[in-house]
C-alpha cells in the first residue's frame, strides 16, 4: 500500500533562494505548458511534449524537471476531466463546471513540483538531501521528521517524491510502498457510528466526543470574522498565517481517533464496520446556521484514517449502507421514526429499551458489518461428495 511522508526542509538562506527560484520557474513553465494544452485538446503526453519540450528546455530547465512538468500538466486536466466526470463541479452549464471548462488550468507559483532519483537524492544518516535547481544541484539541505518516519523512508521509499512550501516552509512528500499486513478472520465486528455531537462511537464503548473541536472551530470562526472586519495589514498577515490551523488540529483529532480504535480492534481480533456516508452533504437539508457545522464535518477523512491504519495493521474493514441506523432498535429490530427521542437518546416504541442513540447505531452498524463479511466470504461448507 502507499504512504506518504512528509519531511520539513531547513535550508540556509541560499539554499532557500534556489528553491523558491525553482518552483516559482517550473510553476510559471507549467502555466505555459497548460495553455499549449488547452489550445491544443488536451493531447497525450508524448504528443504535448513535441509541442513544448524545446521550449522548457530553452527556459532553463533540466531534461528530467522538464518531462516532469509536462507530466504533471497531464495529470492535472485528468483530474479534472474525470472530476467532471464525476459530477464534482455541478451540472453541464452551471457557473463553477464552465468556469473549469473554458479555461486553461493555472499553477500557484509556489505548487508542488515532481522530483524523481535522478533529481533529488537522500542522506538518511546525515539528515540532508541534493536536490537540482534551476541555479545548479544543491547540495546538504538539511531535513527534519520523527524517527518512525525516517524508518519508513529508509526502508519502503519509492517512487517521486514532491517538493513544496507552504507558508514559507519548504516539505519534501515522499511515496512509501510499504507491505500490507495479512488480514485476518474476525471474530466479530466493531461497529462505528460517526457524528458531530460525538465524532465516533463505537459498539465496544468507546466515545469520541465532539465538543472540544466543535468548541475550537466555532472559536475559529469567530477569530476569522474579527480578523476579516478589520481589512488591516497585520489582520491579513495573522489570516494567512492562522488559515491552516483549523484543518491541523481536525487532522492530528482524526489521527488519535483512528489509531484508539484500530488499535482496539487489532487487540481483539475483531473487525472494524463504518457506515458509507458518500454523497450525505448533498442528501442533507439542514438550516442557514447548521450548514456550517456539517460542511466542516471531517467524516470523509476519519474513514481514510481508519481504514488505511486497519489495512497496515491487517484489520478487516467493511462499508455498511447506514440507512435506519440511527431509527431501528439494535435489541429487537424495530423500525421506528418515533425510536429516536432526541439527539442523545434513544427509546424503542416496542420493546422499551433504553440507550443512547450513538451506542443503539453503533450495534447496528456492527450486525450489519458481520452480514457483509459473511456474504462476501468464501463458504465453508465441506464439497459435497
Amino acid at each position: 500500500m502507499k504512504v506518504v511522508v512528509q519531511v520539513k526542509l531547513m535550508p540556509d538562506a541560499g539554499q532557500a533562494l534556489a528553491l523558491e527560484r525553482t518552483l516559482h520557474v517550473v510553476n510559471e513553465a507549467a502555466n505555459w505548458v497548460s495553455a499549449v494544452a488547452f489550445e491544443r485538446g488536451v493531447p497525450h503526453v508524448y504528443e504535448l511534449r513535441k509541442h513544448t519540450y524545446a521550449e522548457l528546455k530553452s527556459r532553463g530547465l533540466g531534461a528530467q524537471a522538464a518531462q516532469h512538468v509536462i507530466k504533471k500538466v497531464r495529470d492535472a486536466y485528468t483530474t479534472l476531466k474525470a472530476n467532471i466526470r464525476a459530477g464534482n463541479l455541478g451540472k453541464p452549464g452551471s457557473r463553477r463546471r464552465l468556469k473549469a471548462e473554458t479555461k486553461p488550468i493555472v499553477f500557484r507559483a509556489e505548487a508542488a513540483q515532481p522530483y524523481d532519483d535522478r533529481c533529488l537524492s537522500w542522506q538518511y544518516d546525515a539528515g540532508t538531501v541534493s536536490v537540482w535547481t534551476v541555479q545548479g544541484r544543491v547540495k546538504n539541505v538539511r531535513f527534519a521528521c520523527s524517527a518512525g518516519a525516517l524508518k519508513t523512508l529508509q526502508e519502503h521509499r519509492q517512487g517521486e517524491s514532491d517538493l513544496v512550501r507552504r507558508d514559507g516552509v519548504f516539505y519534501l512528500i515522499a511515496t512509501c510502498e510499504v507491505p500490507e499486513a495479512e488480514r485476518y478472520e474476525p471474530g466479530r465486528f466493531i461497529g462505528v457510528d460517526l457524528g458531530i455531537a460525538a465524532i465516533a462511537t463505537t459498539s465496544t464503548g468507546y466515545k469520541a466526543a465532539g465538543r472540544g473541536l466543535n468548541r475550537h472551530r466555532k472559536r475559529q470562526l469567530e477569530l476569522r470574522r474579527k480578523l476579516q472586519k478589520k481589512r488591516t495589514k497585520s489582520a491579513k498577515r495573522l489570516l494567512k498565517k492562522r488559515r491552516r490551523s483549523e484543518k491541523r488540529h481536525t487532522a492530528n483529532q482524526n489521527h488519535i481517533i483512528a489509531k484508539t480504535i484500530v488499535t482496539e480492534a487489532q487487540r481483539t481480533s475483531s473487525g472494524i464496520a463504518l457506515e458509507d456516508l458518500k454523497g450525505i452533504r448533498q442528501r442533507v437539508r439542514l438550516r442557514k446556521p447548521q450548514r456550517v457545522t456539517l460542511h466542516s464535518w471531517a467524516f470523509a477523512q476519519l474513514a481514510d484514517f481508519i481504514a488505511y491504519k486497519a489495512k497496515r495493521a491487517g484489520v478487516p474493514v467493511v462499508f455498511v449502507d447506514p440507512a435506519y441506523t440511527s431509527q431501528q432498535c439494535c435489541e429487537c429490530g424495530h423500525i421506528d421514526n418515533n425510536n429516536r427521542v432526541s439527539q442523545s437518546v434513544f427509546c424503542c416504541r416496542n420493546c422499551g429499551v433504553v440507550a443512547h442513540a450513538d451506542r443503539n447505531a453503533s450495534h447496528n452498524i456492527a450486525r450489519k458489518g458481520e452480514a457483509v463479511w459473511t456474504a462476501g466470504s468464501e463458504s465453508r461448507v465441506p464439497a459435497t461428495p
